[in-house]
């Protein structure tokens, strides 16, 4: 007997009768994704654009952001942004790339140390050139693409066509969604967030493989039952585990986020609003979105196994 049970094991959830407010709900968010990203655009990382991120630390006393930027603005390195980090004696200076390539990025670099080295202490600096940047732009967007189209594929060919283009819509979805969060709140989007949709990506589709592969075992064995039925067990049966799983990983994310430091914690926050919206998408979206996609009970094939022994039992 469990001591504990989240959900218990004869769950009849008729997710199947909410999927028109779930798909008007993900259209909505998506839609504002689109206006969000051309509005305002995404504000990116020194990753993606290139130039210096230098964290600083008082040597004593909280940081004075006021006399820090006035000395920041003798250097003559353009605009300068200063941020709080994790504490009233933590700052992060930023600013573009300079002239004079590699060279020219180093020797603002050094002014920028020398005005600063009196009152605060240098703990990290970050030097990233245009042509560096473009090159991570053009990777990371190629890598992005190339993930979704292998596990498409994948897809394709383990399951039906249907399945394929279930689960790349459903992770098309959780993509948007991040992407939303990064519009709204304006963190940094840099190479660590391309790092997040990719976990992402992996995390949404494992969870929507275990319900599509529970969905074929039923099609398989049901070959009259009415499709929303069939999708509607299918999930109720895997909810348990689904629900264990994503707890789990929310609360693990959740103790990074508070304790694992300023470092990783937009990373940590991408991911636990990914986490919640895989739950969602696998739920409400891959599955029920079958339907649409023409997917019918009677239809499916038995594996050649299965047909051959069905075949054995009949003769006998």
């Amino acid at each position: 007997m469990r001591l504990l049970r989240l959900v218990p094991d004869d769950t009849k959830f008729g997710f199947m009768r909410i999927r028109p407010i779930a798909f008007a709900l993900s259209m909505i968010v998506t839609l504002a994704t689109i206006v969000g990203f051309l509005t305002f655009g995404l504000h990116v990382g020194i990753d993606f654009k290139g130039g210096t991120l230098v964290e600083l630390q008082a040597k004593e006393g909280p940081a004075n952001m006021l006399d820090l930027r006035n000395k920041l603005g003798t250097v003559n390195v353009g605009e300068v942004q200063l941020q709080e980090f994790g504490g009233p004696s933590l700052v992060l200076v930023r600013y573009g790339e300079q002239p004079g390539g590699d060279p020219g990025q180093q020797a603002a670099l050094l002014r920028v140390r020398q005005v600063v080295d009196a009152d605060y202490e240098v703990r990290r600096t970050e030097v990233v050139g245009p042509t560096v940047s473009a090159e991570l732009v053009q990777m990371s967007v190629v890598g992005l693409i190339l993930s979704i189209l292998a596990v498409l594929i994948y897809l394709w060919f383990r399951f039906e066509w249907q399945f394929a283009l279930g689960a790349m819509v459903a992770t098309l979805h959780d993509i948007a969604v991040v992407v939303f969060f990064y519009v709204i709140t304006r963190n940094d989007f840099d190479i660590t967030s391309i790092a997040s949709l990719l976990t992402i990506v992996g995390y949404s589709l494992n969870n929507t493989v275990v319900i599509y592969d529970r969905i074929r075992e039923m099609l398989r064995k049901h070959k009259k039952m009415p499709i929303a039925e069939l999708l509607d067990e299918a999930i109720n049966s895997t909810l348990a585990r689904t629900t264990i799983t994503h707890m789990t990983t929310f609360l693990a994310l959740l103790g990074l986020f508070f304790f694992g430091g300023e470092v990783i914690r937009g990373f940590t926050a991408s991911m636990l609003v990914g986490v919640l919206i895989c739950t969602y998408s696998s739920l409400l979206i891959a599955a029920p979105i079958l339907i649409y996609f023409g997917l019918r009970t009677g239809g499916f094939s038995a594996p050649a196994s299965a047909a051959a022994a069905s075949t054995e039992k009949v003769k006998a």
